[in-house]
């Protein structure tokens, strides 16, 4: 098997992932309903000349929430910068495991394929190493308690 007939299914998967959501794009393009120019209450669709439908009777359809309670305050809501913090933490740390479930990948592949067992035991240092500089970065972030400045 040469390196073009290796890439040749990744090709098709990039080929297909990206005209996939562009149909549907183009798709939903014509066939959703949209507003009347003329009259902003009344919807209909170019290809289903049949659906008309008038919303002037249902007036709560511009407001915030469409759940039958009223919005309570306003939509700009400031949070403490510590709750990003927080979710920058989770991100690194979710990416660190997907690191981490490839290195315990090429760690039994190594044992598998009878290769050196000095290649799996330098596997697993790298993975040490990167785990534990993570996580001493996260431990001088917790240990200026929330006084992060910018």
């Amino acid at each position: 098997m040469t390196v073009t007939e290796s890439y040749v299914a990744v090709g098709l998967m990039a080929i297909l992932g990206i005209l996939f959501p562009l149909s549907q794009f183009i798709v939903t393009r014509f066939f959703r309903p949209v507003t009347d120019s003329a009259n902003p209450n009344i919807t209909k669709s170019y290809f289903l000349p049949g659906y008309e439908r008038d919303h002037s009777m249902y007036p709560r359809r511009l407001s915030t929430y469409e759940c039958g309670s009223e919005p309570v305050g306003g939509a700009m809501i400031q949070f403490h910068f510590q709750y990003y913090w927080y979710a920058i933490i989770f991100l690194v740390f979710d990416i660190a495991f997907m690191f981490l479930a490839l290195a315990g990948t090429l760690t039994m592949n190594a044992g598998v394929n009878n290769a050196r067992h000095d290649d799996a035991v330098f596997a697993l240092a790298i993975a040490g190493i990167f785990l534990l500089l993570m996580s001493l970065g996260v431990w001088h972030v917790f240990r200026k308690r929330g006084r992060i400045y910018i």
